[in-house]
């Protein structure tokens, strides 16, 4: 398969499982039916999963010696373990603070808007940490990069600026109330 057909199609996967995230999380928190009534519920079993997917198969992967991601240079490393935990836990937080932004925002619309707003906060983020502390870079990035990081954040401030909200119901006017007087008195005819 070609390589950037391989990166896209992951790159895919990541978007589709990362944008459901916030709306499944509300589901299985908050849904009348069928949620646990608490988000904190809900999110212990996101980390189920996460212990699942994010355990269980690597070790199954690593012990069958079939580990695709491996270099010929693979090891244990204390400082390697240590930054994949302290990844691990920034996952995890940043889990935890989506899980508490859709809750304080009091309604149904919160997944609507914290998820753009944290997906368009995180790639600024990510940026800014990569070119100063991670991958600093010798040369500054052309100027319509820095563009690009501009209009993600005009357009995080749109999402939460413009966001949707459910408009008050109406009053009814004369000619419904006239109307559903009409249809309550046909009802009470024998």
């Amino acid at each position: 398969m070609n390589k950037t057909l391989l990166v896209l199609l992951f790159i895919s996967g990541a978007a589709l499982t990362w944008g459901t995230y916030v709306p499944s999380i509300h589901v299985a928190a908050g849904d009348p039916k069928v949620g646990l009534h608490s988000n904190l519920r809900a999110f212990l079993f996101v980390g189920v999963a996460y212990f699942l997917t994010a355990v269980l198969i690597p070790l199954a992967l690593i012990w069958a010696n079939a580990d695709p991601t491996a270099r010929p240079t693979a090891n244990w490393n204390a400082a390697g373990i240590r930054w994949g935990i302290i990844a691990g836990c920034l996952g995890a937080a940043g889990a935890l603070c989506v899980i508490f932004a859709v809750t304080a925002s009091k309604g149904g619309m919160g997944p609507l808007y914290v998820a753009p707003l944290v997906f368009a906060g995180a790639p600024i983020v990510n940026t800014i940490a990569t070119l100063v502390y991670f991958h600093p870079v010798k040369t500054l990035p052309d100027w319509k990069f820095f563009a690009g990081l501009v209009l993600a954040a005009v357009g995080a401030v749109m999402v939460m600026l413009f966001k949707p909200v459910d408009k008050p119901d109406a009053p009814a006017t004369a000619a419904q109330v006239e109307e559903a007087s009409a249809v309550g008195e046909t009802a009470a005819l024998p």
